[in-house]
């Protein structure tokens, strides 16, 4: 599991969201929310922003961007 999926997980525990209420919350299946915990589906940044905003936190900290070398 990815940094960014765990940390998406993570929160969305700690608000004590099901994957399925999230993905109502943002408008997709519960299915795109269980792809993208586990690292199959990167969210396009309209999705990043819904789902940072669900659950109250900034996109940067769901969805850090990898180092540059």
């Amino acid at each position: 599991m990815s940094d960014s999926t765990s940390r998406v997980k993570a929160a969305r525990a700690a608000a004590g969201l099901r994957q399925a209420d999230l993905a109502a919350a943002v408008g997709v299946s519960r299915q795109t929310v269980v792809s993208m915990e586990r690292g199959d589906y990167a969210p396009s940044v309209y999705l990043a922003i819904r789902i940072a905003r669900r659950l109250d936190r900034s996109v940067e900290e769901l969805f850090p961007l990898p180092e540059e070398h």
